[in-house]
């Protein structure tokens, strides 16, 4: 027999009846007494009916009020307690005490994601949602219906004094809420391609949570990390790498490529179009029995709302395995008469077609990319670096030149200057304007 693969194909029937969370059937009526001892907090999903002590126990009797996946999680400890509102769901945060440093950007969080998806997406569906600390045996936070148990180490003992550095707390509620959407309304077969609806999904909406709070120079900073630990992961593949659509379970995938191709996708298409083509397939998706959707069901959404002139990116970002080597090469700039500013760029682009063993072949290049002429700005008492010119080009040539016009002095000049593409050299996009 040949060796087993990682997942099944997106036409296997059997496969399909269950989840790639691993839940069988169709979703469950949920509901639970637990017992715990005198003192601590037991925690399962749903609204809590009621709480009694017993024969030196305390119980706790927890119902959902609507049906889940069979994917649930249990948690007992001495918690402390901050609760809040958004509309009618009530917020609660369980921590140990002493560890209050990141409740109050937790609960910022949880309340700016449910506005963004509820907005764009669909509404909220339960009526109660809480994130609770464990310990840092283990460094991860994992969404369950109504339920988020998050690590004391990534979230609740996070030094967040610096402001320059990416406030994964922020990040990380964002994603964790995001999938009581990705994986808990609308979940993919256990197929190929399952994880891009869940995880890739989950990150792109926790980074559109995350720009409307800290502006897109962070969102930058955030990209170039996911787009190198996706290039790293790329190089230590053990067996062979998979397009976007049939994702086996692959976290450099689903997670760092999924964000930079995602965050790419609305920058060319709008952020209202991903967001509609989202929104059709929850309300098609949501809460249906088996089989359960693929990859290939959901990219007809997204191809639904990319106009003519886009469709070969979306193949190329979801489909096909596509790295660009992108460099500026120099950059020149004279001041005219009437005070402006001509610059003139130089670069190389290519792009290719990788297989999943990493070889590549040269790919015809007629791509629209951003062309940016850009100078550095305080803000509110920090350097920002400000975009004088940014506009999408259609480059045919592997040694395209261009003359852009500012109206202030520059001081560098890139092609794909803010890496919104899958480059493998993404450091020498930007130089330095001459004259």
């Amino acid at each position: 027999l040949p060796p087993k693969g990682r997942m099944a194909p997106r036409t296997d029937s059997v496969a399909l009846q269950s989840t790639y969370l691993g839940a069988i059937g169709d979703w469950i009526d949920f509901e639970a007494t637990v017992s715990t001892k005198e003192g601590q907090i037991a925690i399962a999903p749903g609204r809590l009916v009621r709480d009694w002590v017993e024969n030196g126990r305390h119980y706790f009797h927890y119902k959902m009020d609507r049906p889940i996946l069979n994917f649930y999680a249990f948690l007992s400890a001495d918690y402390e307690v901050q609760a809040d509102r958004w509309n009618d769901v009530d917020l609660k945060v369980y921590y140990h005490k002493g560890h209050e440093y990141n409740i109050d950007k937790m609960m910022e969080a949880m309340k700016a994601s449910l506005d963004y998806f509820t907005k764009n997406y669909s509404p909220f569906q339960h009526k109660e949602l809480r994130i609770v600390e464990f310990p840092r045996y283990s460094s991860f936070a994992q969404s369950f219906p109504t339920t988020i148990p998050y690590s004391e180490s990534i979230g609740f003992i996070a030094n967040l004094e610096d402001e320059e550095d990416i406030d994964y707390v922020y990040y990380v509620t964002a994603h964790e809420i995001a999938h009581q959407w990705w994986a808990h309304q609308v979940v993919g077969g256990n197929v190929q391609g399952a994880t891009l609806m869940s995880e890739a999904l989950a990150q792109y909406s926790a980074l559109m949570v995350m720009e409307k709070r800290y502006g897109k120079d962070q969102m930058r900073k955030f990209l170039k990390h996911e787009l190198d630990n996706y290039l790293r992961g790329r190089r230590t593949e053990m067996e062979k790498e998979q397009p976007l659509i049939l994702c086996e379970n692959q976290n450099y995938i689903h997670y760092n490529k999924g964000s930079v191709v995602m965050y790419a996708l609305q920058d060319y298409i709008g952020e209202e179009n991903v967001n509609a083509a989202l929104a059709a397939y929850l309300r098609d998706w949501a809460y249906k029995a088996p089989p359960f959707s693929t990859s290939e069901h959901f990219m007809e959404y997204i191809y639904g709302h990319t106009p003519d002139s886009l469709r070969y990116l979306v193949h190329d970002m979801f489909e096909a395995i596509t790295v660009y080597d992108i460099k500026a090469r120099e950059a020149e700039m004279e001041q005219l008469e009437d005070g402006r500013y001509r610059v003139t760029l130089t670069g190389d682009v290519q792009k290719f077609y990788a297989d999943s063993l990493g070889n590549e072949t040269p790919a015809s290049l007629n791509d629209w990319i951003d062309v940016g002429v850009m100078t550095t700005r305080r803000v509110d008492g920090k350097k920002k670096n400000v975009a004088l010119y940014m506009q999408k080009h259609r480059i045919s040539s592997p040694n395209p030149t261009f003359e852009i016009i500012v109206d202030e002095k520059p001081e560098t000049a890139g092609i794909d200057p803010y890496n919104k593409l899958v480059d493998r050299h993404s450091d020498n996009n930007t130089v330095k304007i001459k004259g």
